[in-house]
């Protein structure tokens, strides 16, 4: 443990002096795969001298943003050791509220980086959830579809039916109060009480209204409030996401504002209550009608552009998506795919995020196959295409293939073939291996799912060999590792 502790301080000491010194620093903090550090002038980092650390795959510069790729799993310990090390203020906890916020580094971000900051936050927090409710649908699905001869397992193992019930419950109930989920997330990233966030979402979801759904489909009637003459509809908002991302905003305001103004005697009582009664009419008379409608333009938009560009429209899509991840704009699909999920009990992004993955995956073994004499470009290889494997595209976009476009058509030709196949998820935020656990079961999911990725992963692999080999090119690795590769293996012609 002391040896980790050493190598992650001497790694944060070289950083630190790699971006021009701690006072460059405004705050950091991890996603799945990069050390992310925020800082004041991009132009004073040696990306040459961060790349040459052993515990780096990768280095990346997004706006005023340094992304250094360290890999799943280890990253959290070593933005953990960074943080506490280095004292650079840790952005998660002072969203989360227990820390103070610096206002220099929010002046670094424009309004739509936060934005974007903001998103991850909320979906990242409750994303073990979703992911758990996806699964156990996937587990369900297994155990109900008929798989032996004509019968399910659970009709050749009637001791499974009761085994069954129960994975469908916890399934069915994390989808079902999603956007009580989504609320509770938002305020607390918007530095409300995370109670406040469930409380308002219990209104939301209330079992006292008639469901929106009920109501659109008339089996249902809205409950008719009379406010000084406007009569209002009044309903349950399920499967509302958008609305719940703004309601987290509202409640968090609100409730920062009574805590702030009310005096300490009357405050304990009087901010709670004050902030879910305006929260509760904000929601029925202004949030609640806007949102349903942004979510209806989201979905319809979304299934229109699906159908009226077809499988060129799925081709594009997978084509370009990596390029998207690289801008950090994916994180933004994350409650679009929610919105899809909750309206049409299917997601039809999520294949094409995987194969679009697979196709980078393919880049990356081109690469490792190309450079296979080059010690230093295997180390990056498989760590990159371990990650690709579980979903993580990050080590591969940013150590290898950032510079090679040929690994998107992978991710454009497996687009076709999901177009095709009309392959779906039954709920997102996992891709490649553990992806297929959400796979839809419908059309032959599981098996379309499986021969996607691998078409994507083919073609990646494919074109990169075909593409390196007409103009005599290795693709290497990007962000200065070119010069270690040439260190490593001087015999090895053309590098890029």
């Amino acid at each position: 443990m002391a040896d980790k502790k050493q190598q992650y301080d001497a790694f944060s000491d070289r950083v630190v002096a790699a971006i021009g010194g701690k006072d460059n620093a405004m705050e950091a903090f991890h996603c799945a795969t990069r050390l992310r550090i925020n800082l004041k002038d991009v132009s004073k980092v040696n990306k040459d001298a961060i790349t040459d650390l052993d515990l780096a795959k990768g280095v990346n510069i997004n706006r005023n943003q340094l992304q250094i790729i360290i890999g799943a799993g280890l990253v959290d310990d070593v933005t953990k050791e960074f943080i506490t090390y280095t004292g650079i203020p840790d952005m998660q906890a002072q969203a989360d509220g227990s820390d103070t916020v610096d206002a220099s580094a929010e002046k670094g971000k424009s309004w739509f980086s936060k934005f974007i900051d903001d998103l991850t936050g909320v979906f990242g927090e409750i994303l073990p959830g979703i992911l758990a409710g996806g699964i156990l649908i996937g587990l369900n699905n297994l155990l109900t579809q008929k798989v032996i001869g004509s019968q399910s397992i659970v009709q050749a193992v009637p001791g499974l039916s009761g085994v069954s019930q129960i994975v469908n419950l916890g399934a069915s109930g994390i989808f079902a109060m999603l956007p009580l989920l989504v609320v509770y997330s938002a305020t607390k990233r918007y530095g409300g009480r995370p109670i406040m966030g469930l409380a308002l979402g219990t209104v939301m979801m209330t079992a006292s209204l008639p469901s929106l759904s009920d109501v659109s489909t008339g089996a249902a009637k809205a409950v008719v409030a009379n406010i000084f003459g406007w009569h209002v509809s009044l309903f349950s908002f399920g499967g509302q996401i958008i609305v719940a991302l703004i309601m987290g905003w509202i409640v968090a305001k609100l409730d920062n504002y009574f805590q702030k103004i009310l005096p300490g005697v009357i405050k304990f009582v009087l901010a709670p209550m004050l902030t879910i009664l305006c929260s509760s009419f904000i929601l029925f008379l202004v949030v609640g009608p806007i949102g349903m409608t942004l979510s209806t333009w989201i979905t319809n938009a979304l299934v229109w552009m699906s159908q009226a560009f077809g499988i060129f429209g799925y081709m594009i899509f997978g084509g370009v998506q990596q390029l998207i991840v690289i801008t950090g704009l994916h994180n933004m699909f994350g409650a679009v795919e929610a919105q899809l999920i909750s309206t049409t009990k299917t997601d039809f992004l999520n294949p094409l995020f995987s194969v679009a993955l697979m196709g980078q995956g393919g880049g990356v073994l081109a690469y490792m196959f190309l450079n296979r004499h080059n010690r230093k470009a295997k180390e990056v290889g498989i760590s990159a295409f371990f990650s690709i494997l579980f979903g993580i595209s990050e080590p591969a976009l940013f150590g290898i293939n950032i510079k090679n476009r040929y690994p998107l058509i992978g991710g454009c030709i497996g687009g076709g073939f999901v177009y095709l196949t009309r392959l779906t998820a039954i709920s997102f935020g996992t891709t490649a291996l553990p992806g297929i656990a959400i796979a839809s079961p419908a059309n032959n999911g599981y098996l379309n799912y499986l021969l996607a990725n691998i078409i994507g992963l083919t073609a990646g692999l494919v074109a990169t060999m075909i593409v390196a080999r007409v103009m005599g090119k290795k693709p290497a690795v990007t962000d200065g590792t070119e010069k270690l590769q040439t260190k490593a293996a001087t015999s090895e012609a053309g590098l890029n």
